[in-house]
């Protein structure tokens, strides 16, 4: 059997990495949402005790990373390498978190699709040999979003119904060469899209086509279709992306009922006052180690499309009035054949 198999641009592993053990951590809003009990851990002030939103952030992933090496029995040191990124700029939040470790670390930005890419690309490493066991994390933090993209909190500007809420969040995967979790079976990386969506408070619009665009490959190159899954979960298109995307589909002949968007789990959209739904990195990273890998570990679902979307652009490029390019990764999942986490 090979080890990985490519298809198109899809790679299929025939020595799947697991997700043994995984941790979720968010904030105050995220403990009013609908997903609140599904927690590893919960902030009732989103400062966590820190002088600053952006370390704010760092203390995000370092409880979520602690969390997970906690339930799996391991230190730090028993890891081969921790790949992760935040929506901060050089992804400070991640490197202030790994500064403390003294372990192998890779950076990554794919701004809110940072989830699924760091999950693949651990999921590579692990399959092929090259690491036993890694780290995928991400997080978000709505205020320190929000100094860096829009304008100052205490601004108070009206917000648009388009715009998506920045979740106060991190997820972390334990990624090994073992069974005893959710396997991840094949991954899809994604292609810069850009449809000229130059509207920030819009992402879900700027996102939608890159989904589209992912699932469509990952159909052609793998011969499936959205019926073989028990659930194909997108990042954070919101409402308003969850829809367009379903209209982009349908013109290519695939009907997306069983669609889950982590940007309208995460909140309840008719009372928290988030009005698209929720966005950030650490949105598809939480709802996937709350809600979505407990269920594939207990057999409620047995196989699912994981995508993370993510919109490219700075403070600076918005400003200047460019489009927003954007881009998905996918990830297979399949369920547990071994002990909960």
């Amino acid at each position: 059997m090979e080890v990985v198999t490519r298809k198109g641009r899809t790679l299929c592993f025939g020595r799947p990495a697991h997700i043994l053990h995984w941790g979720s951590v968010g904030g105050k809003k995220e403990g009013e949402g609908p997903l609140a009990a599904q927690f590893d851990l919960l902030f009732q002030e989103n400062s966590l005790g820190a002088p600053t939103w952006e370390q704010s952030e760092s203390d995000l992933q370092r409880h979520c990373l602690d969390l997970t090496l906690k339930k799996a029995g391991l230190s730090p040191s028993d890891l081969d390498l921790v790949l992760g990124g935040d929506l901060q700029n050089q992804c400070t939040a991640t490197a202030y978190t790994m500064a403390k470790l003294e372990i192998p670390f890779s950076g990554l930005y794919g701004a809110c699709s940072t989830m699924a890419q760091s999950l693949s690309l651990a999921s590579c490493l692990v399959s092929t040999g090259c690491a036993s066991r890694a780290v995928a994390m991400t997080s978000s933090h709505f205020c320190a979003a929000e100094r860096q993209y829009r304008t100052p909190l205490v601004y108070g500007g009206k917000r648009a119904p388009t715009a998506q809420w920045t979740a106060t969040a991190a997820g972390c995967c334990l990624v090994a060469d073992q069974p005893g979790g959710p396997a991840v079976a094949s991954v899809t990386f994604g292609q810069v899209m850009d449809f000229g969506v130059t509207d920030i408070n819009n992402m879900g619009a700027a996102m939608a086509p890159a989904a589209a665009k992912t699932l469509l490959t990952h159909f052609q190159d793998t011969g499936t279709k959205p019926e073989d899954f028990d659930a194909i979960y997108t990042g954070d298109l919101g409402v308003v992306g969850s829809r367009l995307l379903a209209q982009l589909m349908e013109k290519e002949g695939f009907s997306m009922e069983n669609h889950r968007d982590c940007g309208t789990l995460l909140y309840d959209v008719s009372k928290q006052r988030v009005h698209a739904g929720a966005s950030g990195a650490g949105c598809s990273a939480s709802v996937l180690c709350a809600h979505v890998l407990p269920q594939l570990q207990a057999g409620i679902l047995n196989r699912i499309l994981f995508l993370s979307t993510g919109a490219l652009m700075s403070q600076t490029t918005f400003l200047q009035g460019q489009s927003i390019p954007s881009i998905a990764h996918l990830v297979e999942l399949r369920a547990s054949d071994g002990k909960p986490s």
